[in-house]
């Protein structure tokens, strides 16, 4: 039976090919040397689940090309004509409220939220973290913040 080389190994055979990558979309500096600093993070994480035999280095090239899209988006805001404007809890509904209401949601759904919504970071990226794909996390956020909007809906407000 076969399995993957020690992550140590993994690190020192493909560190360079993922910092040419890194340092291809962002430059030399401290924003690539952060990339791949993220990347082998990431890649720390989800290593124990990589099916045997799979392209290790194709799998860290494609985790670095998102680490570095992330810094970019980061460093480069997009200029907007006006705010959005915040987000205001419904009246009524405090803090402490919608606290509770979160614990009513399912743990997935809780965890996407907060990842996302909270933390800014892609669904692409969560699934290092949770696992699953960018679909059906996005599609749990969803449906919790679905939940969340019918439990605190104004009876005023329309369905």
């Amino acid at each position: 039976m076969t399995t993957n080389p020690a992550f140590e190994l993994v690190v020192r055979r493909h560190g360079t090919a993922v910092l040419r990558m890194c340092t291809a979309l962002l430059g030399p500096g401290h924003d690539a040397q952060d990339a791949w600093s993220e990347t082998f993070l990431a890649a720390l994480r989800a290593y124990p689940s990589l099916a045997t035999g799979a392209n290790i280095e194709a799998w860290l090239i494609t985790i670095a090309r998102h680490k570095a899209i992330d810094i970019l988006r980061a460093s480069h805001p997009v200029p907007m004509e006006t705010l959005p404007e915040m987000a205001v809890l419904p009246e009524g509904l405090g803090y402490t409220e919608l606290i509770d209401s979160l614990h009513s949601l399912s743990p997935l759904q809780r965890k996407v939220i907060g990842y996302h919504y909270l933390l800014g970071l892609p669904y692409a990226d969560i699934g290092t973290y949770l696992g699953g794909n960018a679909a059906s996390l996005r599609r749990a956020a969803a449906d919790g913040i679905k939940a969340l909007r019918q439990k605190h809906r104004n009876p005023e407000e329309t369905p």
